[in-house]
């Protein structure tokens, strides 16, 4: 019998369900943040991969799209991180002791990119506006307002509101799974 062939009373079975309903949601979770179809191909099919692994591991392994996401995330950084050190390996012979620690730093500003644009997309849609017209476009608040057809302070008092939202959401942390 291969990985994805269901056995009675295993995980296999809402695994089927879950890779059938969740398959568009996970490649353009994917897609989204690294921008090449046979790369989001990939690290999607890595990410099932990873949920049929568990379950051959534990069988009583809970898959959930929540979970199916917070995998796919980690096979980004994962990737990311395999990115930076093959870009390491490559300049090794001409790069100086801070070069590395730049490459680092432009991995995890990739991460954090990813997680704050995680975080965004679970806010309800009026933050989710607010926050992307000021910050991802560049608005200044009046022009968010007129935007948003709503007035200066009620835009203020909203991006105030959506600002502590999206704090709150991002600083929970964020479980390993992958």
């Amino acid at each position: 019998m291969s990985s994805l062939e269901p056995a009675a009373g295993d995980g296999r079975t809402d695994l089927l369900a879950l890779y059938d309903r969740m398959l568009p949601q996970v490649y353009g979770y994917v897609l989204a943040r690294v921008h090449q179809q046979t790369l989001a191909e990939d690290l999607t099919a890595e990410t099932f991969l990873a949920a049929v692994e568990a379950l051959d591991r534990r069988p009583d392994q809970q898959v959930s799209a929540g979970w199916l996401i917070t995998v796919a995330r980690n096979k980004l950084v994962d990737h990311w991180r395999r990115e930076a050190r093959e870009e390491r390996g490559r300049r090794l012979t001409a790069v100086d002791d801070a070069a590395p620690d730049a490459t680092d730093r432009a991995v995890e500003e990739k991460f954090e990119r990813a997680r704050a644009r995680t975080v965004l997309d679970e806010l309800g849609a009026h933050h989710r506006a607010a926050l992307t017209l000021r910050y991802v476009d560049g608005l200044a608040v009046p022009q968010v307002a007129e935007h948003l057809g709503r007035s200066l302070h009620a835009t203020e008092a909203l991006l105030v509101r959506a600002r502590n939202a999206f704090r709150a959401r991002y600083d929970e942390g964020w479980c390993d799974a992958g």
